[in-house]
């Protein structure tokens, strides 16, 4: 009696388990909440000395899916815009990925002010891209 009480608990797991299993990719990206560590400090982009106002491009970062490139806007220090000018668009998977992504990096930008911005979740590797070129951009702002 006790064989049969145990085979039909671990039965309702394993058929609760395979029903809670999600393979969906049609699920909007969403933040991980938790900052991607940078492989190079950002500098701040507040009123220092050393940058100018103005609007700077970073260097397009390549990615498996395709390069991408920043271009910040600097007024008193602060950045005060961000646009992802190239990003992968080549297939509808594409598209779909980075039309939530990329308003959500160039928002991330303007209220982090660094590089230092989180990975948006389903868009790794155009989140990667995009801080590498951003913080190309704020190197540019501060020579």
């Amino acid at each position: 009696m006790r064989r049969i009480a145990i085979a039909a608990a671990a039965t309702v797991s394993v058929v609760v388990l395979l029903f809670s299993y999600r393979t969906s990719t049609d699920q909007p990206p969403v933040a991980t909440g938790r900052p991607q560590p940078s492989r190079t400090a950002a500098p701040p982009a507040s009123g220092s000395s050393a940058g100018g106002d103005g609007t700077f491009t970073g260097d397009a970062a390549d990615t498996r899916y395709g390069p991408v490139q920043v271009r910040i806007t600097v007024a008193g220090g602060r950045i005060t815009d961000a646009q992802a000018i190239e990003y992968p668009q080549e297939s509808g998977r594409d598209v779909r990925i980075n039309s939530a992504a990329v308003p959500e990096l160039n928002q991330e930008t303007l209220q982090v002010q660094s590089a230092q911005i989180d990975t948006v979740s389903g868009a790794t590797y155009t989140s990667e891209g995009y801080q590498q070129s951003l913080q190309s951009a704020i190197d540019q702002a501060h020579r």
